[in-house]
């Protein structure tokens, strides 16, 4: 992992993911084309970061006054950092960051992930 992805911060339910690429010929022996695994609509890569998850609304309105009291909870996602995460493409946003290629996923948009360590 870059040193400089620490400084980046996921929001929301979003994570951060690594693609890695897939064959460059088909079982037959035929080469692909340039950019066609890009536009396949089933990706796969490494989740490096994750957000925080869904924000759930405060349960507590006994000092809705109180401006400086804002405690917000979260429900967090299932995937983690580690896991191999089989998305939707179309879910998906691609982002460079220092010349490498990653995408910006909502948790909604994968579809399922492989996982080494089951807790």
């Amino acid at each position: 992992m870059n040193i400089d992805l620490d400084k980046l911060i996921i929001i929301g339910d979003r994570v951060l993911i690594q693609p890695i690429g897939g064959a460059d010929k088909t079982k037959s022996g035929l080469y692909l084309p340039a950019g066609y695994k890009d536009k396949e609509e089933i990706q796969k890569g490494y989740i490096l970061k994750c957000g925080p998850g869904y924000a759930l609304p405060s349960m507590d309105e006994s000092e809705t006054w109180n401006p400086k009291k804002n405690n917000t909870n979260y429900l967090p996602l299932q995937v983690k950092p580690g896991d191999l995460a089989i998305f939707l493409q179309k879910g998906a946003t691609e982002i460079k960051y220092n010349g490498e290629k990653y995408y910006i996923v909502p948790q909604n948009a994968i579809l399922l992930v492989e996982r080494d360590d089951f807790e």
